[in-house]
């Protein structure tokens, strides 16, 4: 039986809506429509309920990953070498992606080692980490061209940095949530070759306690883009937004300059922030 000539023109509606959507998608250059779709009609989230991991694997070397690696949702964790839960700055990472690798679908579980490290352009999408070892990620790409992009999900419990920019190149995080963090990302403070750093940070949820979601360096030219912020449970309004450090090749401990927007180094309007309880 045909459909009223009403209903018909809303269902024509619907999907010319959803087309648009897609379309838009196409623009940021993901390869992944559903996700990229479902990550654009909806936010991170505070309230997303912590995944519940679909089998468990203990990683006692180094998994290298070229191409795509989909984990299935599948929780990885240190063992021998990867698992003393330690601090340390030398620790090898669960996962070690090649230039232009993807890695999706995956929990980083207890210890979490150094987490992922990225040689070149990577993409991590629908990441997650229960509790943050001495980083959840670290991007150490030496071309001023690499893209490192973080597409979803979330990290909680990481006592200084979620990601840590060694390298060079643009790095994008998206659709993230965080919660008891020292600092979302930091760029490399006193790293011996140091780079220009370009930074964006969208539709982010972070639940305090925190220190703060981005620190740069503003001496050597790095730029932030911050946009769609939403802070949880910062009574104190303790958690800073970004902050600008004076760093070095040094090896030396970098200096502090202030936080709050300031030109390109930290580029966010008020209005990109939004607070509650």
């Amino acid at each position: 039986m045909t459909a009223p000539a009403e209903q018909r023109v809303r269902h024509r509606r619907r999907v010319t809506k959803r087309r648009a959507v897609i379309a838009s998608v196409a623009t940021l250059g993901l390869t992944d429509a559903a996700f990229a779709t479902t990550s654009l009609l909806s936010t991170a989230g505070a309230a997303t309920s912590w995944p519940t991991a679909k089998g468990s694997k203990a990683v006692s070397s180094t998994i290298k990953v070229s191409g795509t690696y989909d984990g299935k949702l599948k929780k990885f964790f240190g063992k021998g070498a990867l698992g003393d839960s330690s601090q340390d700055e030398g620790q090898d990472p669960i996962f070690e992606l090649a230039d232009g690798a993807v890695l999706q679908n995956v929990i980083t579980g207890v210890p979490g080692a150094d987490g992922v490290h990225c040689k070149g352009s990577c993409t991590l999408r629908n990441v997650w980490w229960l509790d943050v070892g001495e980083d959840a990620a670290s991007f150490k790409g030496k071309s001023s061209k690499a893209a490192y992009k973080v597409i979803g999900r979330g990290a909680r419990k990481a006592s200084d940095k979620v990601f840590q920019f060694n390298g060079a190149g643009k790095l994008s995080i998206t659709g993230f949530k965080v919660r008891n963090i020292g600092k979302l990302v930091r760029s490399c403070g006193n790293c011996s070759k140091q780079y220009k750093r370009t930074i964006t940070v969208s539709d982010i949820d972070a639940t305090a306690p925190g220190e703060s979601l981005v620190g740069v360096n503003q001496n050597y030219g790095d730029t932030t883009t911050l946009s769609r912020i939403r802070i949880h449970g910062d009574t104190g309004k303790k958690l800073k937004v970004c902050t600008r450090f004076q760093d070095n090749n040094s090896g030396k401990e970098p200096k502090t300059l202030g936080s709050g927007p300031y030109g390109t180094t930290c580029k966010y309007k008020s209005s990109d922030i939004t607070t509650s309880k």
